[in-house]
């Protein structure tokens, strides 16, 4: 997700697993099939096998009789574990992003699929991938954009399940289970509470359904992020929070501005002040993307990266606290080049990138600035980062600029419930203690059926990657308690 901090727009990335894909096209009847590989760099795990893209006609406002333009949503089906006499079907409320790619990077489910005689069904969100409403013109304006809501995407989902149910023999009676991952964790947990006659349960991993205003301190995410750090080598989080004056010492004239461009290998080397600025946010950005991804074995998340990468970046920083500006930063740039260049390929940084091109932060960003109002901010003291306080007005003021609409920061809590949801049923939270977005997420059970699963050693949705020699007993144990209550869901 793209997130505000103050007067930025961090696009901090969230959700699923990464994984490998490779594309066979059959030419005879016209349909993609994908061929999942999910994989570690030490072990390569191949997906048990293929699945079919199709197009659903979808209303583009499902809650209005005077707008009937249509579309076609496109969702992505793997039917071959399924046991059409009354196997279940795994449904992953598809987040901000091509579909194929939350279909090849969630693991969890293609593992289970077989054990559960499952169909897997991974839809898209509107607005993302190909599922453009008004094609081309999805994005001219505020008018066209305007449908590109969480309550619509649901409203896609419901309607997709129940002409899925319709349509396909065997499938009238197979109960529903939601997946999801970070904001389609979040829609996972949603959509059993809007439509619980649609899906019989859903587990909501790394979602954090309550990171709006009033209802988690907007300080909390980057602490956690802090943390991670200071766990992972003696001092590594004081450099991090002393390299600020000194990028700003150095990012105070032309010469130092060319040492900085020099020293961190940008592709576009800093001319004013903003453009420093732009390269101490590009560094924010990049510390959080690191917690997010902090998982135990060599993975390819938002960039490929190491096992335990945040121990591998602060080995970089081991005793910098007191050097020279120059010095200090230098360990602070082959750290970042973990993040940017553990392939070694790189021949340089952009400041203006941080993850992959498979998420879409524009659309993101629009709904960060209508619905998805989620309060991030800084001190300098309880974290390692320069204070940056939530300036709702100037946020709402950028908004305006950037998209002509306002934001509504409570409506998520009058749509959702905020807090007040025990009145839901049958939704897994699961949270690794190592992400940041747990701050904002549902930490402890709320009832015998809203149950929240803590993975110790767990970074962003560790427990729906697929599995791996290297996961920790933590994530095991989790994926084994989440099978246990999804059994008992389909059950009945």
């Amino acid at each position: 997700m793209a997130l505000p901090t103050g007067k930025t727009m961090f696009s901090v990335l969230l959700f699923a697993v990464l994984t490998l894909c490779a594309l066979v096209f059959d030419s005879a009847n016209g349909i993609g099939f994908h061929r999942s590989n999910l994989y570690s760099r030490t072990k390569s795990i191949l997906s048990p096998g293929t699945y079919r893209t199709l197009y659903i006609k979808t209303k583009v406002d499902h809650f209005s009789f005077t707008n009937d333009d249509t579309y076609m949503m496109r969702y992505l089906v793997a039917d071959q574990f399924w046991d059409q006499k009354g196997g279940p079907i795994f449904f992953y409320t598809g987040n901000e992003g091509d579909i194929a790619w939350f279909c090849n990077n969630t693991g969890f489910m293609w593992d289970i699929a077989p054990k559960f005689k499952a169909m897997l069904v991974f839809a898209e969100h509107r607005y993302y991938g190909t599922s453009m409403p008004y094609g081309a013109e999805s994005y001219k304006d505020a008018q066209h954009l305007g449908y590109l809501t969480s309550e619509q995407a649901l409203a896609d989902y419901a309607v997709l399940i129940n002409h899925m149910k319709s349509t396909i023999p065997g499938a009238e009676n197979s109960p529903v289970v939601a997946f999801g991952g970070s904001y389609g964790g979040m829609l996972a947990a949603w959509f059993r509470m809007k439509y619980p006659n649609v899906v019989v349960g859903a587990l909501a991993a790394s979602a954090p359904i309550w990171q709006f205003p009033g209802e988690t301190p907007c300080e909390v995410f980057y602490q956690i992020v802090s943390k991670d750090y200071a766990m992972s080598g003696p001092g590594c989080a004081d450099t991090i929070r002393t390299s600020w004056k000194a990028i700003t010492n150095l990012g105070q004239t032309d010469a130092g501005r060319k040492t900085l461009s020099e020293t961190f290998h940008l592709c576009k080397p800093l001319k004013t002040t903003a453009d420093v600025n732009a390269m101490k946010a590009w560094l924010s950005e990049t510390w959080g993307n690191l917690a997010m991804v902090d998982y135990p074995y060599q993975a390819s998340f938002l960039e490929p990266l190491p096992a335990w990468p945040i121990k591998v970046v602060c080995s970089h920083l081991v005793n910098l606290t007191k050097s020279s500006d120059l010095h200090l930063l230098s360990g602070i740039s082959t750290a970042v080049g973990v993040y940017y260049n553990y392939t070694g390929q790189a021949k340089c940084f952009n400041i203006s990138q941080q993850g992959t091109a498979d998420l879409g932060d524009q659309g993101w960003n629009f709904q960060a600035c209508s619905e998805m109002v989620m309060p991030l901010c800084t001190d300098g003291v309880h974290d390692m980062f320069e204070p940056q306080p939530w300036d709702f007005n100037a946020f709402a003021k950028d908004c305006k600029k950037q998209f002509g609409v306002v934001p509504r920061p409570q409506w998520i809590k009058t749509q959702y419930g905020g807090k007040n949801i025990t009145s839901a049923s049958n939704i897994i939270f699961s949270n690794g203690r190592l992400d940041p977005w747990s701050g904002g997420g549902v930490t402890t059970s709320l009832s015998d059926s809203l149950i929240a699963i803590i993975i110790e050693e767990g970074a962003h949705h560790l427990d729906l990657r697929g599995s791996n020699p290297q996961d920790p007993q933590s994530v095991i144990k989790a994926r084994r308690q989440e099978m246990g209550i999804i059994k008992k869901w389909v059950q009945g």
